[in-house]
C-alpha cells in the first residue's frame, strides 16, 4: 500500500495540491512591509478591509450607546488633530468619530476611518494629551495595515491546521485531542506574539503621530502608568495579546528621544490643540 505522501498516489496528490497553493499565497504575500520595515502577511485587498471596518463599527454604533455633549466635542477635538497629521496616500479623506457609553477603558481605531472611545478610558486618560497617545496608537493600527494582517494571518493559521489535519490522517478522540494541542501552539506561538509585534509597533509610531500634531508625548509615560495603575493582575507576558506596561513604556521612553523634538518643532509651527477647553 502506498505510504501517505507517497507522490504515486492519487490522493496524496490531492492533498498536497492545497499545500502547494497556501505556500505560493504565503510567497506572494510576504513582500509587504510595516512602516518600520517589518515583514508582513496580507491576505485581503484595502477595499475588504475598509468593508469590514464598516460593518465592525455599525455594529458596534447598535450595540452601546452613542454619546454626544461635551464628552463628544473633547474627543473629536484631540481626534481631528491627530488624524490631521495622517498623509494623504492613505486614502482616509474623513475619519468618523464616536463616544461610546462603556467603563471599559478602551478605545479603538478601524480601516475605512473609524475612531471609537469608550467613557471609561476618560477616567484615566486625564488630559488631551494622554487622550492623544491613546488615539495616535489606535490610528496607528490602522495606518499599518495590521488589521490586514491580524485576519490574514487567522485565516491562514485555520487553514493550515485543517491542511495538518488532512495530511496526517488525524481522525477520532486522539487525533481530535492532538489538533487542540497544534491549535494552542498556533495562539501561544503564532496569533499572539504576532499580536504583541502590532502592539509594540503601534506605540512606536503613535507616539510620532501624537508628537506632530503638538501633543506632549511624554504623558505617553504617564498614561501607561495610569493603566497598570487601573488594569489589576496581568497575564504573563507570553500569553498576553499585549506587552506589558512596564515594556511599553520602557520602550516609549527610549522613542522620547526623537518625538520629543518632533513634537517641539510642531509647537514652533503652530501646532497648539487646545481640547482640555472642552472637558
Amino acid at each position: 500500500m502506498p505510504g501517505l505522501l507517497d507522490h504515486s498516489s492519487p490522493r496524496a496528490l490531492r492533498r498536497l495540491l492545497p499545500l502547494a497553493a497556501l505556500a505560493a499565497s504565503v510567497t506572494l504575500s510576504a513582500c509587504a512591509s510595516s512602516p518600520l520595515g517589518r515583514s508582513q502577511l496580507t491576505l485581503y485587498s484595502d477595499q475588504e478591509l475598509e468593508k469590514m471596518g464598516e460593518a465592525s463599527f455599525s455594529k458596534y454604533q447598535q450595540e452601546l450607546p452613542v454619546v454626544e455633549g461635551r464628552q463628544d466635542a473633547y474627543v473629536s477635538c484631540v481626534a481631528d488633530a491627530v488624524t490631521a497629521k495622517v498623509p494623504a496616500s492613505y486614502g482616509i479623506s474623513e475619519w468618523q468619530v464616536k463616544v461610546f457609553e462603556d467603563d471599559s477603558a478602551n478605545a479603538f481605531a478601524l480601516p475605512g476611518g473609524y475612531i471609537g472611545v469608550n467613557t471609561g478610558l476618560l477616567e484615566v486618560a486625564e488630559n488631551q494629551d494622554q487622550l492623544a497617545t491613546v488615539i495616535g496608537h489606535e490610528i496607528a493600527h490602522v495606518l499599518a495595515r495590521h488589521a490586514n494582517e491580524r485576519v490574514s494571518t487567522q485565516s491562514l493559521t485555520s487553514a493550515g491546521l485543517s491542511l495538518t489535519q488532512a495530511l496526517a490522517g488525524l481522525e477520532g478522540t486522539g487525533g481530535d485531542q492532538l489538533m487542540g494541542l497544534l491549535g494552542m501552539g498556533a495562539e501561544y506561538g503564532v496569533l499572539k506574539p504576532f499580536s504583541r509585534s502590532h502592539e509594540s509597533e503601534a506605540d512606536l509610531l503613535g507616539l510620532d503621530l501624537m508628537a506632530e500634531a503638538g501633543f506632549d508625548p511624554r504623558a505617553s509615560i504617564k498614561l501607561w502608568a495610569n493603566m497598570n495603575a487601573s488594569g489589576g493582575a496581568q497575564p504573563p507576558v507570553w500569553m498576553s495579546t499585549h506587552p506589558s506596561d512596564e515594556q511599553r513604556m520602557t520602550a516609549l521612553n527610549e522613542r522620547l528621544e526623537t518625538a520629543l523634538p518632533t513634537y517641539q518643532q510642531a509647537r514652533a509651527a503652530g501646532e497648539k490643540p487646545n481640547c482640555d477647553r472642552l472637558r
